[in-house]
């Protein structure tokens, strides 16, 4: 029962233990290896390009999020391109009809989107 056991799984947990070993390795090496005084551009805002200037509970403007959302709406649903033009060739009319109806309803959501300004920045 335990050969058996050890015969099914011994590799995983050789695998796993590495894993685990080369990970807490890294970890500890980099913590010795790096420098522990960090000079001022470290320590700079690098996100924005600017230091922050009021609290951090202030009003954004709404736009950034839909922006935002709208960004992640289109590029996940263009990545839904990538495993059709792969199986081109293997999903005859239908499948080519059907992505083809796909790509007009996001054109003319993004058509919409763009009429109605919410694409313009002021």
């Amino acid at each position: 029962m335990l050969s058996d056991f050890l015969k099914d799984y011994l590799p995983i947990i050789i695998f796993l233990v590495l894993a685990l070993g080369l990970s807490c390795a890294f970890v500890v090496v980099n913590f010795i290896l790096s420098p522990k005084k960090p000079d001022p551009e470290k320590l700079s805002a690098y996100e924005c390009g600017f230091e922050p200037f009021e609290d951090s509970r202030m009003e954004f403007d709404v736009r950034f999020y839909l922006v935002a959302i709208l960004f992640i709406i289109f590029d996940l649903e263009i990545a839904f391109l990538f495993p059709w033009a792969i199986s081109l060739g293997n999903i005859g009319l239908l499948g080519f009809s059907s992505m083809m109806i796909f790509l007009f309803i996001l054109t003319t959501g993004f058509i919409y989107e763009w009429k109605k300004g919410a694409l313009d920045w002021e």
